[in-house]
């Protein structure tokens, strides 16, 4: 894990590391970005001007807290619960998915972020822990 980034949805605030793969550099090196929430379930998405391929390791299943960028979709995803196509309590993606970093603390708070709320991602470089 690496960089270190604020995701801010609605009223929640979280803190996450990207991962060192091509899919976090591309993320890494537009932000801030921002779009509007879309719920799946236990999962926040929304479009980015990201372009990437999905890469040779991404997956359907995930853990709650993983960061993941959706090629078809443009998508950048923040999972914390189960989804609609999840088997158990378990994230599970719609389809595979580009896994590029991780919350860092609780994500429990986000379950309160609706549909059509502000989401920013923005870069942590250069501040102070």
């Amino acid at each position: 894990m690496g960089r270190k980034v604020r995701i801010t949805a609605g009223q929640v605030t979280v803190s996450a590391e990207l991962s060192e793969t091509p899919t976090a550099e591309a993320i890494h090196a537009v932000l801030p970005i921002q779009g509007l929430a879309q719920r799946w379930g236990g999962e926040i998405y929304f479009s980015t001007p990201v372009t990437v391929g999905t890469e040779a390791d991404a997956r359907e299943e995930l853990q709650a807290g993983e960061l993941a960028y959706w090629a078809p979709g443009k998508a950048f995803c923040v999972f914390f619960g189960p989804t609609p196509a999840s088997n158990n309590a378990e994230p599970k993606a719609a389809s595979a998915v580009n896994v590029f970093g991780k919350i860092t603390g609780d994500t429990e708070s986000l379950w309160e972020v609706a549909d059509g709320e502000a989401v920013v991602v923005e870069s942590l470089e250069g501040e102070r822990a």
